[in-house]
């Protein structure tokens, strides 16, 4: 039911306007794209069951699960399971300005590829609010829509490549400001209102000033939801799920992952249906092929697997 606070459907149920999934050339709203492929899952026959997961036994088949209400010490699991997909995703992390929750999807967003060509953007001031490459690749994605982009760093220097460094100081939209933080996001006071100006304050003489922005967006990185599979799944230095290449094969036999929880590039709507469908199949595939007696054995990169798989 819920991973990183974020309700059952994910982080699209939290978005207003999705443009970038095939199908929907008008766009369609989160929520709504969310509700359509509920219904299609169900007319196929899935059982949905809404709860809320708190622990989860991978040490041994069939796997066992509890819920929030039912993880006690010594507690009989209520569910098990032959399979496993892991689909928890990763959320963005946010800074809590005042203001940010007003303007969170209106005018505040922590994806620019997913919601820079929204129409609201369109040939405004826009900014970015990081100094890695991600914040450079954001900022000069978001140039192709924005009037400008200014980039807010903390330091007085960014943490990109040299290459995407020297990329975005020397894009002709593009601005960065060192040494300034942004303090507070400002918009209009109405159901709805969009944001339309960002306080900011330099971390030198801590001055302030009030810059027109109608669009500000977080490149600070994501967390990934594995709390339930931390110390069970190999994962990688960032938190992610470790799959293996081309599959959504983890490293403990049955259990497969998928979306943002094993994915740190990409993090689109479509790339999450995608490894959704790749780890539905493995997981039909492994059940199916499961009872045959076969034995497990230890590949060299340390993934445990059967070769009848």
């Amino acid at each position: 039911m819920l991973a990183n606070g974020t309700a059952a459907g994910g982080q699209l149920t939290t978005t207003t306007d999705v443009e970038n999934f095939p199908g929907f050339p008008d766009g369609v709203g989160g929520q709504e794209l969310m509700e359509k492929m509920r219904k299609q899952s169900e007319r196929f026959g899935t059982e949905i069951i809404t709860e809320t997961i708190s622990k989860l036994d991978l040490s041994e088949r069939p796997f066992k699960m509890w819920t929030e209400w039912n993880d006690a010490p010594g507690s009989e699991p209520v569910r098990t399971a032959d399979a496993v997909i892991i689909a928890t995703g990763a959320n963005a992390r946010r800074l809590n300005l005042p203001g940010e929750e007003t303007y969170w999807q209106n005018g505040i967003s922590a994806c620019a590829v997913c919601d820079g060509a929204v129409p609201i953007f369109r040939n405004k001031p826009l900014y970015v609010i990081g100094g890695g490459d991600s914040a450079a690749e954001e900022a000069m994605f978001l140039a192709k829509y924005g009037s400008s982009v200014t980039v807010l760093v903390r330091r007085d220097k960014l943490r990109a490549s040299k290459v995407m460094a020297e990329r975005l100081l020397a894009h002709p939209k593009c601005n960065v400001r060192f040494n300034t933080v942004a303090t507070e996001v400002i918009g209009e006071n109405k159901p709805n209102g969009l944001m339309t100006h960002l306080r900011v304050k330099s971390t030198v003489d801590d001055k302030e000033e009030i810059v027109e922005a109608n669009g500000l967006f977080y490149a600070v990185g994501h967390d990934p939801a594995n709390a339930l599979v931390k110390e069970q799944v190999k994962l990688d230095e960032d938190g992610y799920i470790v799959t293996q290449p081309g599959t959504s094969y983890t490293s403990v036999e049955g259990v497969f992952a998928c979306g943002d929880v094993q994915d740190k590039r990409y993090r689109q709507a479509i790339t999450s249906a995608g490894t959704g469908c790749v780890a539905a199949l493995d997981a039909e595939k492994f059940i199916a092929e499961a009872g045959e007696a076969q034995p497990t054995v230890e590949t060299n990169d340390g993934y445990k697997t059967n070769p009848a798989l």
